[in-house]
């Protein structure tokens, strides 16, 4: 059996058919070498993670290798940071390039030289007009553009003058390489497009080497030819761009890869634009590109989504040609299936108001034994402390229930999780009306939570010894915009005029196991009947854990929808 025969039970779509296809009939000699390539101007986010998921994915499901290539080909963007923080994201994902690491830069001289080859077979010029006039003279998707009065230079003029402009004796935006193509093409990209622009910028690798760099479109091509990538994946908005990608690589005969176009992730109520996001940033809406509002890789992981979780959402999202949006709740039913299987519960009150036992000994305190993970008997228990009195959920008591409101009331009767039934007897309120103490009562013969006489209660509730409570800081987090995407913004507004005012909520006195104490950044629990949590790493300190929400048990704006 070939070492490239496709395993038929890897989840199908249009890519492996293409690349089966190539296999087949020995194109790229059967090989199969992808590459991600990103632009270190930003962090990465999921969709990024969509992209170098498949890529790397495909290679090796087909026995091939994957490059890390960073295109690095605009020096006023791109910074050291990014390249560093991408390579962390990619490495926390779970995938390695092994010593495959490349930058476009590496290719700079190559570039040039190909640049050179080009204008002496007359297939590229130096301008000399402004780019505005170049996009004035463009022409428009209904009327064809105006050959630039440059375009008839000699070769040797050409050749010339663009050693000049390597050798930094014009001024940025003096004199620019463009491609001689067809000013009349119905593909606006294919009109004569710049190829190289002066700009005197210090580069993060090559420092100032160059004052000349290369446009992304004839650089991609290029970086993917010199590394021999077979396939080379992109999101569908290049797929104009596909005739020059080609173009470029006929004219100068070399290795010609295959690009191939998939839809990108949309998702709602979010951004996923590193424009809007680094917007977000510079305003201060956002802490940062971290920051747990967004749906980076590095604010994923640090509101606590797990590696696993967003691989097995980008699989089953699957991979397709037309565009679409995927739903948030998706992705938190994704989060919340993994944290479900992995994440120890534990108890925590986020809205505390004081239950007091007043039948129960002042001076005792007993341990009951609670499981750390119905999903996982290898978890084993835990033992938590209780006494006399205890913190509870406001919000799991009212003195005017409602039908259908099953928690503690005036004269009701419910279960403590692994500890006791009590009955409320009386509160007390302070001066505005505000209820400061629940009084209740308890069976002693119930311990554990079940009654030997076989009552029953129709509510269990999660509570936290008051005695031995870790007073702790919970930060909520929800979706970003108020609206499923930016297309819906009204005229006159931008995105940032819908920012969801309550996509952070920050509780300072918290009521928590008192084993929490111990926790560590990254670790990740389910607070019982409340939600996913897991130590935020940049908040907390040793033995004062900070916690933030990663998901909610349910997708709670599911009702939101339905009004």
């Amino acid at each position: 059996m070939s070492t490239n025969e496709p395993n038929t039970e890897l989840r199908r779509h249009f890519i492996r058919d293409i690349i089966e296809a190539d296999i087949a009939t020995g194109t790229f000699g059967g090989k199969v070498v992808t590459r991600f390539p990103p632009e270190p101007n930003g962090f990465l986010h999921i969709g990024h993670a969509k992209a170098f998921c498949l890529s790397y994915g495909l290679a090796e499901d087909y026995h091939g290798v994957y490059n890390l290539r960073f295109d690095d080909t605009n020096p006023v963007k791109e910074d050291p940071r990014f390249v560093e923080a991408i390579k962390k994201d990619i490495k926390w994902l779970g995938f390695d390039w092994e010593d495959r690491e490349y930058y476009a830069s590496d290719y700079f001289e190559q570039m040039y030289g190909y640049a050179v080859e080009l204008i002496k077979k007359d297939k590229a010029f130096v301008d000399s007009q402004t780019l505005d006039e170049i996009r004035k003279n463009r022409g428009t998707i209904k009327s064809p553009g105006t050959n630039s009065p440059y375009r008839t230079r000699s070769i040797q003029e050409n050749l010339d003058l663009f050693a000049r402009m390597r050798a930094g004796e014009f001024e940025d935006g003096a004199l620019v390489l463009r491609a001689k193509i067809d000013m009349a093409s119905p593909n606006m990209l294919m009109r004569d497009p710049i190829m190289y622009r002066i700009r005197h910028a210090r580069h993060h690798r090559t420092g100032d080497s160059w004052c000349i760099y290369p446009m992304y479109d004839y650089a991609h091509c290029l970086e993917d030819s010199i590394e021999g990538i077979t396939h080379s994946l992109c999101s569908l908005e290049f797929e104009a761009h596909r005739p020059l990608y080609d173009w470029y690589l006929e004219q100068l005969n070399i290795h010609h890869s295959k690009q191939i176009e998939f839809a990108r992730l949309n998702i709602t109520h979010t951004v996923l634009s590193k424009r809007k996001v680094e917007t977000l940033v510079s305003a201060g809406v956002v802490e940062g590109w971290d920051d747990p509002r967004l749906l980076t890789l590095s604010g994923l992981r640090r509101r606590g989504y797990t590696p696993q979780s967003i691989r097995n959402f980008i699989d089953r999202i699957g991979v397709a040609k037309s565009l679409s949006t995927v739903d948030f709740a998706l992705l938190e039913h994704t989060v919340r299936e993994d944290l479900n299987k992995r994440s120890n519960r534990v108890m925590a009150v986020l809205n505390p108001v004081k239950v007091i036992i007043d039948n129960y000994p002042a001076d005792q305190t007993e341990e009951m034994q609670a499981i750390n993970n119905p999903e996982n008997p290898e978890a084993g228990t835990r033992l938590v402390p209780f006494s006399r009195e205890l913190f509870i959920e406001r919000d799991d008591f009212m003195e005017e229930p409602p039908k259908k409101f099953y928690r503690l009331a005036p004269g009701r009767e419910v279960r403590l999780r692994y500890a006791y039934f009590i009955t409320c007897t009386h509160v007390v309120k302070d001066a505005s009306g505000t209820i400061t103490e629940i009084h209740c009562t308890y069976d002693p013969a119930t311990k554990g939570g079940n009654a030997p006489d076989g009552r029953k209660v129709k509510a269990t509730m999660h509570w936290v010894s008051a005695a031995h409570a870790y007073d702790a800081e919970v930060r909520l987090y929800d979706k970003l915009l108020t609206v499923e995407s930016t297309d819906e913004v009204a005229e006159g507004k931008t995105f940032m005029d819908y920012i969801n005012p309550n996509s952070l909520e920050i509780r300072s006195h918290c009521k928590l196991e008192p084993s929490l104490a111990k926790a560590a950044a990254g670790d990740r629990f389910q607070f019982e009947r409340l939600g996913y949590f897991s130590v935020d790493p940049v908040y907390s300190t040793p033995g004062r854990p900070v916690f933030n929400r990663t998901a909610t048990l349910r997708d709670e704006w599911a009702k939101l929808r339905k009004k």
